[in-house]
């Protein structure tokens, strides 16, 4: 799980045989992000602002789920 230093995202871990991304964001909700692609995930990580990249290439373009707390 990458180290994340966001104001809007705590943690998030991708299952890559499944192609699910998990984010909690720093209200402690959490979703999983259902067919993200691997190159996505990547990008995430080496974003220099996960919000952006979050807001920008992930959020409106998977379909999601929120998971219980």
């Amino acid at each position: 799980m990458p180290q994340v230093m966001s104001t809007a995202i705590r943690e998030f871990e991708y299952r890559p045989d499944r192609n699910e991304l998990y984010v909690q964001f720093t209200t402690g909700r959490k979703y999983v992000y259902l067919d993200v692609p691997a190159a996505v995930y990547r990008g995430f990580c080496n974003a220099g602002s996960f919000g952006e990249y979050f807001n920008c290439y992930i959020r409106d373009h998977y379909d999601f789920r929120e998971l219980p707390s």
